[in-house]
């Protein structure tokens, strides 16, 4: 069996674990619509690479991940609040193939039900300290991590918002928003992974870092995959970056570089909700042409690279070979 094949199947073995636990967290009550709508984009799949992240770093400083489930159950329900509030301010209607949930319920319930994902993510960790086992220190401190984290979310989603507007993008801009908005999460799975399986400050400090720089070399080949991967792949319409004006690193690499021609089919379609499928094709085409999809992708390998680097400082285990395979499993997504 091939590395993508095993990550693969690890992968899914943990999903049955976290999804049996998140259908009882959201077991619904009245109003009805309410968990309905909650539960609808956790049910419409997903590869649980966050809860993946919380389960190995227990596992890989001595802990016994099946203790951290709760953990991880809880880090996925912060990442689809997330998806629910991120689709209303894109004004997205489509994730992962599906309709949205303010697509389907409307503004209000898709606010209330991501309101109440927020929500059960608390208590999923707080019930750790009442009844699951965890001193209450270790619970405190998952929960300071996922707070900065939450906070770090929303600092680095109204970045995204506002680049649109703004001229003058820079990469590291682009790189302290992808650090916030994506990495954060990251970095909050590895470090609660590591408190719920009794690490040390060093061990929590070390794949923290880790796991910052693999959710960097994640999101930039998500943009890529945004430029070169098909609605199937994506689960959303082909060229939404650039209809919605997002100056990913391709983008910015790639108005530096380009000829008048090329920048003017990038820019006619930055931020054109109407663009045409003819317009985006040729903004994509010189995106690959002024060599923005392969600089990011050099970068996307620097930051992959990097955290594996970090993972170096562990003893051999097969956690740490599932994490490094993690990294190597984001780096060969569709594209």
């Amino acid at each position: 069996m091939g590395a993508d094949a095993t990550i693969e199947r690890k992968l899914k073995a943990n999903s049955a674990k976290v999804n049996r636990y998140i259908n009882n967290l959201l077991e619904p009550r009245r109003p009805e619509v309410l968990y309905e709508a909650a539960k609808h984009i956790v049910a419409s799949g997903g590869k649980r690479l966050r809860p993946f992240l919380v389960l190995k770093s227990c596992e890989l400083v001595g802990g016994n991940p099946d203790s951290a489930v709760p953990f991880a159950a809880a880090m996925e329900v912060l990442h689809n609040f997330t998806l629910i509030h991120d689709d209303i301010m894109d004004g997205d209607d489509l994730r992962r193939g599906v309709p949205t949930v303010h697509k389907l319920w409307g503004v209000p319930i898709g606010i209330a039900s991501g309101d109440l994902l927020l929500t059960k993510v608390y208590q999923a960790m707080v019930e750790q300290a009442t009844e699951g086992g965890l001193p209450c220190e270790r619970v405190i401190a998952c929960i300071e991590k996922v707070t900065d984290a939450n906070i770090a979310i929303c600092e680095g989603q109204v970045l995204d918002l506002s680049f649109p507007s703004v001229t003058d993008v820079s990469e590291d801009d682009y790189l302290t928003m992808v650090g916030e908005k994506t990495s954060a999460l990251f970095k909050a799975c590895a470090e609660i992974g590591a408190i719920a399986g009794g690490g040390g400050l060093a061990e929590v400090v070390k794949l923290g870092s880790f796991a910052w720089d693999a959710g960097i070399a994640f999101q930039i080949i998500d943009d890529i995959l945004g430029v070169v991967g098909d609605e199937k792949t994506l689960g959303k319409p082909v060229g939404s970056d650039l209809r919605e004006g997002k100056k990913t690193l391709i983008v910015i690499h790639a108005l530096k570089r380009a000829s008048p021609i090329e920048r003017k089919a990038i820019t006619r379609v930055l931020g054109v909700k109407d663009a045409k499928t003819s317009e985006i094709e040729a903004a994509n085409e010189a995106l690959r042409s002024t060599g923005g999809i392969d600089y990011a992708r050099a970068k996307a390998r620097e930051y992959a690279d990097k955290a594996k680097a970090t993972l170096t400082l562990f003893p051999e285990s097969q956690a740490k070979n599932d994490l490094l395979g993690l990294v190597d499993y984001f780096m060969k997504r569709n594209y």
